[in-house]
C-alpha cells in the first residue's frame, strides 16, 4: 500500500485583522526556534552513533515540523485576504460575525465565524469552511438553521448577530 495522501480541499483565503497579525508574528518568532533546534541537534549529531541517539531522532522530528509550518507560513500568508470592511446589512451572518444560536432544546451557543487558520474552539471560533458556517452565511435574525453533522441533523435558530470586537 502505498504513502499516497490526497490533498485537502483548499482553505478559504480570508482572514481577520488579528488572525493576520497573529500568524506574522508566529513566522517572526519560529525562525529564533529554528536556529535553537538545528544548534541542538548539531550538538546530538556530534555524540556519535546516530541509529541509537534519542536526542538526534528527537531534534531532527522537531526540525521537520517546524521547516513544515515555516513552509506552510511563507506559503500562506501572502494569500490571505484580510477582511477589514463591515457589511453594510449586520442583521445578516457574513465573516467575522458573532453569532448566537439557540438550540431546539433551548440552550443558546456563541460562536465567530473566522478564517480557517484562525480556529479556535476555546474562543468559540469556527472555520467559515465548517459546515456550520457554511449554513449559516448570509442567513438573518430569526431564521432556522439545519446543519448536517456525523450525529446527524441538527436544527438553531439564530437569535443574534454582531460586528464587534469586544465580544471576543
Amino acid at each position: 500500500m502505498g504513502r499516497y495522501r490526497a490533498p485537502d480541499p483548499p482553505k478559504a483565503p480570508y482572514i481577520t485583522p488579528e488572525g493576520f497579525e497573529r500568524l506574522v508574528a508566529e513566522e517572526q518568532e519560529i525562525w529564533p526556534r529554528r536556529n535553537e533546534v538545528t544548534v541542538a541537534l548539531s550538538a546530538a549529531a556530534a555524540e556519535g552513533d546516530r541509529s541509537e541517539n534519542a536526542e538526534y531522532i528527537y531534534r531532527k522530528k522537531e526540525l521537520a515540523s517546524i521547516d513544515r509550518r515555516i513552509r506552510y507560513l511563507q506559503r500562506r500568508i501572502p494569500a490571505l485576504q484580510i477582511v477589514r470592511q463591515l457589511p453594510e446589512n449586520r442583521q445578516q451572518v457574513f465573516f467575522g460575525a458573532w453569532v448566537t444560536l439557540q438550540s431546539e432544546e433551548g440552550q443558546e451557543t456563541l460562536y465567530r465565524i473566522v478564517g480557517p487558520d484562525e480556529l479556535d474552539l476555546h474562543k468559540q471560533y469556527i472555520s467559515i469552511d465548517s459546515p456550520l458556517a457554511k449554513a449559516l452565511l448570509r442567513k438573518q435574525i430569526e431564521d432556522e438553521v439545519e446543519v448536517n453533522t456525523p450525529a446527524g441533523k441538527c436544527y438553531y435558530t439564530i437569535v443574534d448577530v454582531s460586528f464587534e470586537i469586544a465580544q471576543g
